[in-house]
């Protein structure tokens, strides 16, 4: 009995499981870890509390618009490098090799001053052909693009500058003629971008901008003003800092006033030419050489640092989609659609003052500068002069921030105002040779035009923007066709530069008056709601297939698939085209079409149009079958 209770016991013991030491608190351990790695997940992966979207939203928009204003300052300064360096330098090189010491010293056998009649006239008329191959320069390029390469060719004008030779010279002038009407295109239609892309960032939640429409009317004006406004301010300083080597390197060198103005006679309105018996020596001693090449280093630099900004600090006008859009409505289109934005009568009207424009600035830096100021106070003083303008034009800039408040014609009329009151005080002003007592009405007139400059050049430009402001993809039409003209004015005033002074002051004044009536008459037909014609910009055509459409159009799908009945009815849609061609702008709208949609179109827009052809091309096997059975029966 003992033994089986023993036998018993041990079994007992033996069914009973002994567990590992630790064990218990290792699978703890792994539980809680599991957990705890469970809870950080579902805490990185869930909803935070702290984040706020539509805070971030704001933050992101925000960013954005800022993005904008830097963009519009990095055009406005970039421009104003560029112009900064090209009139110093020019200025500079034109009165060295005026001087006939200079040329028989340095280049005698040379012939500076005949490379300079050709350099000038390639400056001048070389921009004549600009209409025809600016908007596909444009397009090909990019806005932004055009204005680095514009940009570049006025820094190779500098860099030809290091060896002054006939074959370097005048194609260098060639080139920044050819350059002239993009650069100054690709800036008003930039600036005009930016500000439909502020007012887009501005607001943000509305329904027209989160499906890319078209812009409300008068939606973006406050925008184009103010950033017209900025740019005219910025840029216009160019003539104070061109005239930086004028009076801290060359002044020094120039002959006083009783030396270069001793044969002249008379000066200001009864003159004919510039200054004539302007004497040919105007330098008391040669300046260096090195002197010369570290000065034209310092404006090659300067060149670059404007390449530079638009490369980097200037983003792009358009979205890549955009970009494509413009590009894909056929170069023959491109080519020919400035020509039809002609029919417009706003532009038509407004061509005047686009001439204007060019003709008011070159008198203030040829025909007043020269004609009044140095001829009466000596070439020493240019910089003065040029400076006090400079100035003028940029403070009185900010004067058309007043439409923000006021009506839009103030600005241009104003201007215009101030212009007219000054010339024919002009026609009756002669100062006398080497005399100082001028000087003071002298800066005041420079200071009263560059009022009447600034008024001009930021009216024409905000107007422009204004009655083009829904029309993102005409804009780079419009301002070619506004700075084509200024480039025929630039051409005149190179071809009136031997006229009498008061037939120069009388084409002057017989152009503003001309400019001021044309302008009240097309004010007046938009009061009366005239309607008015704007060419139908052709919907893009994409030949290369990628995810970018594969919303409208079968990438796999080959051109055999189409059948007749389709080319039929592609054909009648261009039929349609050349229908509307000939309707105002504001008919085509009111009839349930957008004239600038295919640039605008939102994504849901683009799905119904590709279901619509679908449905089209699945329809048409039906019709036809239709069709026999009504033959058949």
């Amino acid at each position: 009995m003992m033994e089986a209770t023993d036998g018993e016991d041990l079994i007992r013991d033996s069914d009973q499981l002994i567990p590992p030491p630790n064990g218990g608190m290792n699978e703890l351990l792994n539980v809680g870890q599991e957990d705890s790695i469970q809870g950080q997940m579902d805490e990185f992966l869930g909803p935070q509390a702290e984040y706020n979207e539509e805070e971030e939203e704001r933050k992101y928009y925000r960013r954005k618009r800022l993005g904008v204003i830097k963009n519009v300052v990095s055009a406005s300064v970039g421009a104003m490098i560029v112009y900064s360096v090209y009139m110093g330098l020019l200025q500079m090189q034109l009165i060295l090799h005026y001087d006939m010491t200079y040329r028989e010293v340095k280049y005698s056998n040379l012939g500076l001053e005949d490379i300079d009649k050709k350099m000038l006239m390639g400056i001048n008329v070389t921009p004549i052909i600009g209409l025809l191959y600016t908007p596909v320069l444009i397009r090909f390029l990019g806005t932004k693009w055009m204005m680095f390469l514009a940009s570049g060719i006025y820094a190779l004008f500098v860099s030809t500058n290091y060896w002054e030779r006939y074959y370097t010279l005048v194609p260098s002038a060639v080139a920044i003629g050819v350059a002239i009407v993009p650069l100054w295109a690709s800036l008003g239609n930039y600036i005009t971008r930016m500000a439909q892309q502020y007012y887009e960032y501005a607001n943000y939640k509305e329904e027209h901008v989160q499906e890319q429409k078209k812009l409300p009317k008068g939606a973006c004006h406050s925008y184009i003003i103010v950033f017209q406004s900025i740019f005219n301010i910025i840029f216009s300083l160019s003539f104070v800092f061109a005239e930086l080597p004028m009076c801290l390197i060359l002044n020094g060198y120039l002959q006083d006033k009783d030396h270069v103005l001793l044969n002249v006679k008379k000066c200001g309105a009864g003159i004919s030419g510039v200054v004539p018996g302007f004497n040919t020596t105007v330098l008391t001693n040669l300046p260096r050489s090195m002197l010369l090449i570290q000065v034209e280093s310092v404006l090659m630099g300067f060149a670059f640092l404007a390449m530079i900004i638009f490369l980097v600090l200037c983003g792009p006008a358009y979205r890549p989609t955009e970009e494509i859009d413009l590009r894909s409505i056929g170069w023959g289109n491109i080519f020919q659609l400035p020509f039809k934005h002609l029919r417009d009568y706003r532009l038509r009207l407004l061509c005047p003052f686009f001439i204007y424009s060019g003709f008011e600035v070159l008198f203030a830096i040829k025909g007043f500068s020269l004609s009044y100021g140095v001829c009466a106070l000596g070439l020493k003083k240019l910089w003065l002069l040029v400076v006090v303008y400079g100035l003028s034009c940029s403070v009185f800039s900010s004067l058309s921030l007043c439409l923000l408040r006021l009506p839009r014609w103030l600005c241009l009329v104003g201007g215009a105002a101030v212009h007219v009151a000054l010339l024919v005080a002009l026609m009756v002003f002669s100062p006398e040779p080497r005399d100082q007592s001028y000087q003071g009405p002298l800066l005041v007139i420079s200071v009263l035009w560059g009022l009447g400059t600034a008024l001009n050049k930021t009216g024409v430009s905000t107007l422009l923007g204004m009655l083009y402001a829904e029309e993102k993809e005409r804009l780079d039409f419009v301002y070619t066709i506004y700075h084509w003209f200024q480039a025929i004015a630039i051409f005149i005033v190179y071809l009136w530069s031997n006229l009498p002074m008061r037939a120069k002051l009388s084409i002057l004044l017989a152009t503003v008056l001309l400019a001021c009536y044309c302008y009240w008459v097309m004010e007046r037909r938009l009061a009366r709601k005239v309607p008015y014609r704007l060419p139908r910009i052709p919907r893009p055509r994409h030949k290369v297939k990628g995810y970018r459409y594969l919303e409208e159009d079968n990438s796999d799908e080959s051109d055999s698939e189409w059948s007749e009945e389709d080319d039929e009815e592609e054909k009648g849609e261009e039929d349609e085209e050349h229908v509307v061609e000939e309707m105002g702008a504001e008919d085509w709208e009111e009839g349930g079409h957008d004239a600038g949609a295919w640039g605008a179109d939102s994504p849901r827009a683009r799905r119904r149009g590709a279901e619509g052809n679908r449905q089209r091309r699945v329809g048409n096997p039906v019709r036809e079958g239709e069709r026999k059975e009504q033959e058949e029966g």
